[in-house]
């Protein structure tokens, strides 16, 4: 079955950076968009970034755009989030998420367990 393992997470100062990484299992992952997405406390889960197979298009929200950068390694079957210049309001749970369809921000057909992030001020 398909298995997504998210890693990296963790407690971060304001203007800090992490890198989320997700491991894929149980997948073609090459053959797959890679998502993320986060859930801030008392808030709905909210797309992040994508990154379709190809490595031609990606998408981000707009509250991360030129901070956050994802990316993928297909032969090491994981996608990364970079995330720099962190704010107090990224604080979230962040969760990978894939799907065999050729790109999508919001349909996603497998996510992983989650991993926190804080951001302190």
């Amino acid at each position: 079955q398909v298995q997504l393992v998210e890693s990296g997470g963790g407690l971060v100062q304001v203007g800090g950076s992490l890198r989320l990484s997700c491991a894929a299992s149980g997948l073609t992952f090459s053959s797959y968009t890679m998502g993320w997405l986060r859930q801030a406390p008392g808030k709905e889960r909210e797309f992040v970034a994508a990154i379709g197979w190809n490595f031609i298009r990606t998408a981000y929200a707009d509250s991360v755009k030129g901070r956050f950068t994802i990316s993928r390694d297909n032969p090491k079957n994981t996608v990364y989030l970079q995330m720099n210049s962190l704010k107090p309001e990224d604080t979230a749970v962040y969760y990978c998420a894939a799907t065999p369809r050729l790109f999508t921000e919001d349909n996603f057909d497998y996510w992983g367990q989650g991993t926190q992030v804080t951001v302190s001020s």
